[in-house]
């Protein structure tokens, strides 16, 4: 089923959200399911939980939108992942513009690691340990921001923060266009 994605103003983007306990989760298959279903009909390469208003651990990231040119090896990369925690981070960084299908038609630079190593559980439940860079590295942080509570425009310099204030404002008052269904909920 496809969901309403959750917007800038809405409280479930902002909390942190609950490890899955997979033991107990017989919905979580569904969630994943429907969350890709959402991602796509968005055009969206990336998409966590709390963002169809769900506050756990769980987050998508598809690479298959992007040019195998442009962006090598992205056009094959796919990952459900649960409860992902970063382990290691590499200290030089690399800053690149975002967007966010819960900041609908804002983008800004972030600056982000430029390696990252994660630990999380796949699809099939199985524990994983794999190191990211590129790109792939970057929308694995993204969408991991959004499980502690943070959008990206929490990311950029205060100049621009700024600048795109009154954008914000306006979409967590309702003012936002999309070509997919989204909602508000304080």
């Amino acid at each position: 089923m496809i969901l309403p994605i959750y917007v800038y103003g809405s409280s479930v983007l902002k909390q942190k959200a609950e490890e899955i306990d997979v033991n107990n989760a017989p919905w979580l298959q569904e969630l994943l399911d429907d969350m890709h279903k959402t991602m796509k009909n968005a055009d969206g390469v990336g998409i966590a939980a709390p963002q169809v208003g769900k506050s756990v651990r769980a987050l998508i990231v598809d690479g298959s939108a992007f040019d195998e040119e442009d962006w090598p090896g992205l056009s094959t990369f796919l990952r459900f992942m649960i409860n992902p925690k970063i382990v290691w981070e590499s200290e030089e960084t690399a800053v690149y513009e975002e967007g966010c299908l819960s900041v609908p038609n804002i983008h800004a630079d972030v600056t982000r690691a430029k390696r990252i190593r994660v630990k999380y559980l796949d699809r099939e439940l199985k524990e994983v340990e794999e190191e990211f860079d590129g790109f792939a590295c970057r929308m694995v942080q993204h969408e991991m921001d959004h499980l502690d509570g943070y959008l990206f425009t929490d990311r950029v310099s205060p100049i621009r923060k700024k600048l795109i204030a009154g954008k914000l404002g306006k979409i967590s008052g309702g003012k936002v266009r999309t070509a997919y269904k989204c909602k508000i909920e304080r």
